[in-house]
């Protein structure tokens, strides 16, 4: 199943440190099967506030992802992010196809 590295930035200094990020961050990626779904697009907010940016990065499963961001290439440049922005980042496990609201209804016992 399908999991997914999702990253809230606002504040991006976009100096130096961040391009040296961006530049390196696809060879990061490569091993564990990772790719950008959303980076650089400016969301069109249609409830609620939304200050800052969006990255969305698909992985084949939960531990690919894991291993992704816990791996020696991407904690190398992790802190050009962390460094020179505010950003609140995480995995999550998708979910499987077919997969319907109620489904999570079923699941809690609320059904």
């Amino acid at each position: 199943m399908a999991a997914y590295a999702i990253a809230h930035l606002q504040d991006v200094r976009l100096g130096p440190e961040i391009i040296d990020y961006i530049r390196r961050i696809d060879a990061t990626l490569v091993p564990y099967e990772g790719r950008f779904l959303i980076h650089g697009a400016a969301p069109e907010i249609i409830e609620g506030p939304w200050p800052g940016d969006l990255v969305i990065i698909a992985f084949p499963d939960l531990e690919r992802a894991r291993a992704w961001y816990d791996s020696p290439g991407y904690r190398d440049i992790l802190p050009l992010r962390t460094e020179n922005s505010l950003s609140v980042a995480m995995i999550v496990k998708g979910v499987e196809s077919g997969y319907r609201a109620t489904d999570f209804l079923a699941k809690s016992g609320l059904a």
